[in-house]
């Protein structure tokens, strides 16, 4: 059974990492467009390095909760693949062996003229901090307004899935939100979220079961019902 998990920032927000949605499009005091927006990073690139110092300096920081436990956990049983619209690296802290990251990772940089040269870092980035071919280097993230490179291999993922899980997400955020349009037929869907509305609902029917739960509480209720499923004994 192949399980996909399509994961965002719901699922970290319970260990700490802070969120933007639902703040009025501010985080942490800033308009998300200064600090996450290539127009942002041209008017102000201290700024922006300033501020993705601190996530990663606050990442470093914070530890996988249950919810990331139960994804790894899963793999002793399934063929499981993690999608996430997340940054950070608490998926594969957690144990995760097959993570894939939609927007970026915030423990890498890579250079603004080189779009191959990505190198893994985890003190701070400064102006002035180059790739071998003089190029500043910039946090690895995809900001409002950029090309999403990983969309493609995500829909190759999640076209494959027998269950999909969406945890910790609004499904607002484009074109990562779509994903779960392209599962087929026969999948299964949870959604796992404290308000999860019933959008979905139209789309999927019987399919769907809606988790009003969060994160780590819908993902043990998951792992029990694929368990039992796969009439497993944990």
């Amino acid at each position: 059974m192949k399980i996909v998990i399509l994961s965002g920032a719901g699922i970290s927000a319970e260990s700490g990492v802070a969120t933007f949605r639902g703040a009025g499009g501010l985080w942490e005091g800033h308009d998300i467009m200064e600090v996450a927006s290539p127009e942002g990073w041209q008017n102000n690139p201290e700024l922006v390095l300033d501020f993705y110092n601190k996530r990663r300096k606050q990442l470093l920081s914070v530890k996988p909760n249950p919810a990331h436990r139960i994804c790894a956990e899963l793999q002793q049983w399934f063929e499981v693949d993690v999608i996430t619209q997340n940054v950070d690296d608490l998926h594969e802290r957690a144990g995760s062996e097959r993570v894939l990251h939609l927007h970026g990772e915030l423990l890498k940089v890579r250079s603004e003229i080189d779009e191959n040269y990505i190198v893994k870092v985890s003190g701070d980035i400064h102006l002035g901090d180059k790739c071998p071919k003089s190029g500043q280097l910039r946090p690895h993230v995809v900001w409002f307004g950029e090309m999403v490179p990983m969309m493609e291999p995500a829909e190759d993922i999640i076209r494959n899935a027998d269950v999909a899980v969406v945890i910790g997400t609004s499904l607002q955020v484009y074109p990562a939100a779509g994903l779960v349009l392209q599962t087929p037929p026969h999948c299964k869907i949870w959604y796992i979220d404290p308000n999860p509305g019933n959008e979905l609902n139209s789309y999927f029917g019987e399919r769907l079961t809606l988790v009003a739960n969060k994160a780590s509480t819908g993902m043990e209720r998951f792992k029990e019902y694929i368990l039992s499923e796969a009439k497993i004994e944990p």
